[in-house]
């Protein structure tokens, strides 16, 4: 990143999968965002944005839910304001969840699921949850605010095998490297 650069400022995550094949019940994927403060950035996230909330200030929301993955394209879609978020926020992790309903469901359960994140007209990362098919929830996005006060994406997708409760309360934590 060179001087001028003012990071990431807007960006996309956006899912797709395919409906559930006849007589199974629906596939349900969510975007899950979380934010961190400086005091604590692998503890309590400060808040957690999913299928039901915004964030309190508006930076961080859904545009699109899907229950059943019959959209067209992309069926869950969630923006995040990055340069609006105020300054005490310098970490954002983004996860999907499968809902589970009546059964476990993992990411090889799902039909085509895919993953891509975006900033403007320019793929900052795709993805199809191969390297994850066992987990019920996935981190596939961290953005971190630097010194300088701009934020840097981190690509990767990280599996998590639990409930969306759980995952939700503990997607932030420091992995081991």
């Amino acid at each position: 990143m060179n001087g001028l650069s003012k990071g990431r400022r807007k960006v996309e995550v956006a899912l797709r999968w395919d409906p559930s094949p006849a007589g199974q019940p629906p596939a349900d994927l969510d975007i899950v965002a979380a934010t961190y403060t400086a005091d604590d950035p692998h503890g309590e996230p400060a808040y957690v944005v999913h299928f039901d909330s915004r964030s309190p200030d508006g930076t961080i929301y859904l545009n699109r839910d899907s229950r059943d993955g019959k959209g067209f394209g992309f069926d869950e879609v969630m923006t995040l304001e990055l340069e609006r978020l105020a300054d005490r926020y310098t970490r954002v992790v983004v996860g999907v969840a499968i809902q589970q309903h009546a059964e476990d469901r993992t990411f090889a359960d799902v039909a085509n699921p895919g993953l891509r994140i975006r900033e403007e007209y320019t793929d900052l990362t795709t993805d199809d949850f191969s390297g994850v098919r066992g987990a019920t929830a996935a981190t596939v996005a961290e953005f971190v605010r630097d010194e300088t006060g701009a934020w840097e994406f981190r690509a990767g997708v990280h599996g998590f095998e639990g409930d969306a409760a759980a995952f939700a309360a503990t997607m932030g934590a420091a992995r081991p490297r």
